[in-house]
């Protein structure tokens, strides 16, 4: 049994037990989470396909971390010009484990 789902302007594939990390969403460690902006549903026979949501479909979890990813480097450089610029970013998320899908 899967789902996809859509958070975050992402979609993502989860099962029973994934944990997955999604862009930044309000909670502490431990809150529950519910994504009901469900698109495709699988029961492993039969394939929802929503247009554009599956209604029936809601998929539970909870927040297992709140953190930053590892640190890319932007530089950006133009040769013979004498420009140079370095910027440093960590990209917030959170890390949710998937409890069940409920339809």
């Amino acid at each position: 049994m899967y789902a996809v789902v859509n958070s975050g302007g992402k979609q993502y594939k989860v099962q029973e037990g994934d944990t997955l990390r999604i862009e930044k969403i309000p909670g502490e460690v431990g809150s529950p989470v519910t994504f009901d902006r469900v698109l495709l549903f699988s029961d492993g026979e039969n394939l929802n396909v929503g247009r554009p949501l599956v209604d029936t479909v809601a998929v539970k979890g909870h927040i297992v971390e709140q953190g930053k990813a590892k640190k890319i480097i932007v530089f950006k450089y133009k040769r013979r010009k004498r420009y140079r610029r370095k910027q440093g970013h960590r990209q917030v998320f959170t890390a949710v484990k998937i409890d069940r899908i409920e339809a």
